[in-house]
């Protein structure tokens, strides 16, 4: 009968009808029917060339149904379940309770093996039920559920194997074989049925769930139903009524033992409620005492204690020994507390590398996610939607952060990104407006921010880890932001008065503008010159030293045309970027190697509000990403010198796992992810981590650990780590010839009231040392001139750069704490033949005009020895290092793949990754990219660290005094010599000509440090300042 021909049918009784039938055969007696049947084979063949063998996707954990779904895809496509009964166990009572037979049954899906055990009881349970399902699935109920579920077994057989009927207890001791024998004929031919198989009593019978058997979370482990208590949870500052006994929730759950952790789902939904994270505090404990419970077990970790309840004594301890077995065969490096006191252990012959500047970082970081499958997670201290990764633009928004994200999304990969929650008062990054846009692009595209600064009474640290990681198998870890400022290449050019404008090669000379001031949305350019040839670096035309090529007014060529002179040199067909200030009919040109194609007139690299310097002004309007906030015309961008890696497989894993501890606890601890549309991340497994399916170019082979600074407060961990920090002093301690660091902050030396990490004194130690035993050893260290806080430094800057310039200072040079201090007693002035103090500087002409700027240093870099090297989030100061501060992420590579080198005169087997960083820095700092006229092999030397780092430095800080007379500087010791300073005439603007030709003496960018500057004056927050109001940890 149809419903649809029949309007007079009352549906609501129809539906009273169903439900009634459904409550009558859920309530049916199933002792009455009967337990013999007919028998069927039903084989499904893996070699049946109709079915494929398909594994079930990662994605799927984001996918979990109802346990009693009619549609779950549990098991894998074109694999037979094999059942064996190993073995049977007999438990004796002193009561009058009868003998329990306990059975060992192992089963085999595919690649997974597992074991349940099962009494006799179990199967007769089992087998009633299965005989409801079988009646039941006859009556025509109409429910959606129902219905499926008939559709879908209208062509199998109904009939059932049989079970063995007489008691245990009538069994003798040699008839135990036959009962097994038999008992395992009944699973073998119900598992060939698919009716059967597929009804979620079997999969509870077998242990089986939705997640049992997907291959990156590793090998099935032990999995049923349990009670839970609720709470249990380390949450700092969360002050709940939970812990009383009354308080307590007990909820049935489905649970999930892994290789590396635990979880419990939902039966009725299916949702994925918990992800508990084997680590070295993992412990199991069974009984009253221990859990307050009956029957209880009780398991802990870093971050919570979990009670269960079992059935009984015997269940528990079965539960116990089983989890801790899985473990102990599995998860054994979770257990360990690894070297440096991190999470995570050393990963050998990981596929590893490094990064100068964010521009081949940005680029390769796109690529990556181009390449993404399932997964992209991301965390910064700061994240700009509308950054574009790729420069300059010619493929339109293809390569705009935001465009990919939304792209990968809409391919449905899972986006889950974290960001830190700033004090807006303090702080102007706008997370909030970040987060919106990025939540309106795509609902796979989930965004948290953390912390609550009131709930968690966190007001003063924050989420500093720049990570990005692709399907947890490759990981980006460095100090690079996805960020306004953050892109720059090795030429750290100080001006971008441009636009792009493409021009096909050939006759053809069809350009199109990119009108920037506007949003980009309106940017479409096309890519017509598909050309990869080798390209060419333009000469300029002008000859002018490389620093002041291409970057304002030109005096030689008032109306120049780029593309005539390409002609003139029969140049046309060379791929190349240039600078040319049209706007004003004259300009000259800066070229650099691309790979996209001919581009002319204006070449535009930052856009809108990535065009800072933030000393100058900090960011304002943030919602507005495409207008500019300073005058590109009147003041020079601010360069942004960084440093970053890639790693791979179990590593990558590793970068993964902190990021997933983090996301789980902040789900748990704000209640506005609660809900499901925030999923529980897993961790994938370590028994997958060699399968590649991408990999970044360039890599090489290395030894890698993940290190890190968390906290309660930050990942909801018991015990704080600072590994970073001791694997910073340890390294230090051992090096044997030098150390290479570059830092945003040089805060260090501790007395123990004020700092407390120990990296300065281990330097100053390690000199010590070899001047004892009169070695060669050199300490090389780089950071900013200026600490990265708005201020003007001609009126001696604002308080927050002041107070930071103090504590550098107080590392470096002043006070009997300080490197120097330290040092002098035993070295007098001798210490200069062991370390050096540089910043890094450079110059250009912004419409007609010398400008000089400081390039921030914003690396976290330690190199050792061309052998080891440590590439992070950390700055050296407490905030990064102390562990129960700023969250931090760091790598720690060392070198198996060697070269021969050249350390302290003597032949050297220098590592791959090490050297090849060190060289490129050198390179970079020193000006020998294009021109390596200077030996720079040997970093101990006297010749290079004397005549070459020094000297260059020396010479370099000299010649930008004596044309811009920069601040900072030596001759300026307090603030009247100050007022003085800046008052007295500067080459640059009263003889232009004599200045350029001082300018082209310049080499690279390092100058000298000036440790000098306002020596004579106080620099801590004055009284009544906002800044003195403030806990001093705020700036170490």
């Amino acid at each position: 009968m149809s419903l649809k021909n029949e309007p007079s049918v009352n549906t609501s009784a129809l539906q009273k009808i169903a439900a009634d039938m459904s409550n009558l055969i859920e309530n049916l007696d199933t002792r009455e029917l009967h337990f013999e049947g007919e028998e069927l084979e039903y084989d499904v063949s893996p070699s049946d060339p109709k079915i494929q063998e398909v594994y079930i996707p990662f994605s799927a954990i984001y996918k979990t149904q109802g346990f009693k779904e009619p549609n779950i895809q549990t098991y894998l496509s074109g694999y037979p379940i094999k059942a064996q009964v190993l073995e049977v166990e007999r438990f004796t009572s002193t009561t009058r309770v009868r003998s329990i037979n306990l059975y060992t049954i192992e089963l085999t899906h595919g690649e997974f093996k597992w074991q349940v055990k099962r009494k006799f009881k179990h199967f007769q349970e089992f087998h009633r039920e299965l005989l409801k399902y079988k009646a039941f699935i006859r009556i025509p109920i109409p429910t959606r559920r129902h219905t499926f579920r008939r559709q879908n077994v209208k062509e199998e057989p109904r009939e059932m194997p049989s079970l063995p009927r007489s008691s245990e207890n009538m069994i003798k001791e040699e008839q135990f074989f036959g009962r097994r024998k038999q008992l395992e004929d009944y699973l073998t031919k119900l598992l060939k049925m698919p009716m059967y198989r597929n009804y979620h009593a079997t999969t509870e019978f077998l242990g089986i769930s939705q997640l049992s058997f997907l291959r990156d979370l590793g090998p099935k482990g032990i999995e049923g139903m349990i009670m839970k208590r609720s709470g249990g949870h380390r949450i700092p500052g969360l002050n709940c009524c939970g812990q009383g006994r009354a308080c307590y929730r007990w909820s049935k759950r489905w649970l999930i033992v892994k290789d590396s952790f635990l979880l419990y789902m939902k039966p009725d939904n299916g949702a994925i409620a918990f992800v508990l994270l084997v680590d070295k505090e993992f412990r199991i404990k069974v009984g009253k005492k221990e859990t307050e419970t009956k029957y209880g077990l009780r398991i802990d970790n870093l971050s919570r204690t979990l009670i269960l309840k079992c059935n009984s004594y015997r269940h528990a301890r079965w539960w116990a020994g089983a989890i801790e077995e899985f473990i102990q065969k599995y998860g054994t490096n979770f257990l360990k507390d690894h070297r440096f006191g991190s999470y995570a252990a050393l990963q050998e012959n990981t596929v590893a590398k490094w990064y100068v500047n964010a521009r081949g970082y940005f680029e390769d970081v796109a690529n990556a996610m181009e390449e993404a499958e399932e997964e992209i997670f991301i965390t910064d201290w700061w994240l700009s939607p509308e950054i574009f990764l790729k420069r300059p633009v010619v493929e339109g928004n293809r390569w705009r952060l935001d465009c990919i994200l939304k792209r990968k999304a809409q391919q449905g990969v899972r986006i889950f990104i974290m960001l830190y929650k700033e004090v807006e008062l303090a702080l102007g990054i706008n997370s909030e407006y970040s987060k919106r846009t990025l939540m309106r692009l795509h609902p796979n595209i989930k965004v948290m921010r953390h912390p609550d600064h009131v709930s968690s009474s966190v007001y003063l640290w924050a989420h500093h880890e720049k990570l990005v990681i692709i399907d947890q198998s490759v990981a980006f870890v460095g100090g690079i932001d996805l960020a306004y400022g953050r892109w720059d290449d090795n030429e750290h050019r100080l001006t971008d008065v441009g636009s792009v404008k493409r021009v096909t090669t050939g006759p053809s000379l069809g350009s199109l503008a990119a009108d920037t001031t506007h949003s980009m949305e309106s940017l479409s350019l096309k890519d017509e010159n598909k050309s990869t040839k080798n390209l060419r670096i333009l000469k300029s035309v002008n000859d002018t030293d490389s620093k002041l090529r291409g970057i304002g007014k030109s005096k030689k060529f008032p109306k120049f045309s780029l593309y005539r002179q390409l002609h003139r040199h029969h140049l046309q067909n060379a791929d190349s970027i240039s600078s040319v200030d049209s706007a004003s009919n004259s300009g000259s040109i800066r070229s650099l190697q691309t790979g996209v194609g001919e581009l002319h007139g204006e070449t535009r690299f930052w856009h809108g509000k990535d065009y800072c310097n933030f000393v100058f002004k900090d960011w304002v309007q943030l919602d507005k990403p495409f207008a500019d906030f300073i005058d590109r015309y009147s003041t020079p961008r601010m360069p942004w010198h960084d440093i970053a890696s890639v790693v791979h497989g179990k590593a990558a894993r590793d970068v993964a796992r902190h990021f997933i501890q983090r996301w789980n606890f902040t789900k748990i601890m704000k209640s506005k992810y609660r809900s499901l549309s925030y999923p529980f991340l897993l961790p994938k497994s370590h028994t997958t981590a060699h399968e590649l399916k991408y990999q970044v170019p360039g890599s090489i082979h290395a030894n890698v650990q993940l290190l890190r600074s968390a906290a309660d407060w930050s990942a909801g961990i018991k015990y704080h780590e600072d590994s970073i920090h001791t694997a910073y002093v340890q390294v230090i301690e051992n090096s044997k010839h030098y150390i290479y660091i570059e830092n945003q902050f040089f805060i260090s030396c501790a007395d123990d009231k004020v700092v407390f990490n120990k990296i300065g004194d281990a330097i100053a130690q390690r000199i010590l040392k070899a001047h004892r035993e009169s070695q060669r050893y050199r300490v090389y260290v780089v950071i900013p001139l200026l600490p990265g806080f708005e201020g003007d430094i001609s009126t001696g800057g604002g308080n927050a750069l002041q107070a930071i310039m103090h504590f550098n200072y107080r590392t470096m040079c002043r006070g009997e704490n300080s490197i120097l201090g330290q040092l002098k007693p035993e070295l007098g002035n001798q210490w200069i033949n062991y370390i050096s103090f540089c910043g890094l500087r450079t110059h250009a002409e912004l419409e007609g005009n010398l400008v000089t700027e400081l390039i921030y240093v914003h690396s976290k870099l330690l190199i050792a020895d061309d052998n080891t090297v440590i590439i992070g989030s950390a700055n050296i100061n407490d905030r990064s290092m102390l562990g129960k501060r700023d969250s931090e992420m760091a790598v720690i590579v060392q070198d198996t793949e060697t070269f021969p080198s050249v350390m302290d005169g003597e032949e050297y087997q220098a590592g791959r990754f090490a050297r090849g960083l060190r060289l490129q820095c050198f390179r970079v700092v020193l000006g020998y990219l294009s021109d390596p006229s200077e030996d720079i092999e040997d970093p101990v030397s006297d010749k290079f660290f004397k005549e070459v780092w020094v000297s260059t430095a020396a010479r370099n800080a000299t010649i930008y005094d004596k044309v811009f007379r920069c601040l900072p500087n030596d001759e300026v010791h307090n603030l009247i010599q100050l007022r003085d300073f800046i008052t007295k005439p500067i080459l640059a603007k009263d003889d232009p000509s004599r200045a350029e030709e001082e300018l082209k003496k310049i080499r690279g960018f390092l100058v000298q440090f000036p440790l000098y500057f306002l020596s004579e004056e106080s620099l801590l927050p004055s009284v009544g300042t906002k800044e003195a109001i403030m806990p001093m940890e705020v700036w170490t």
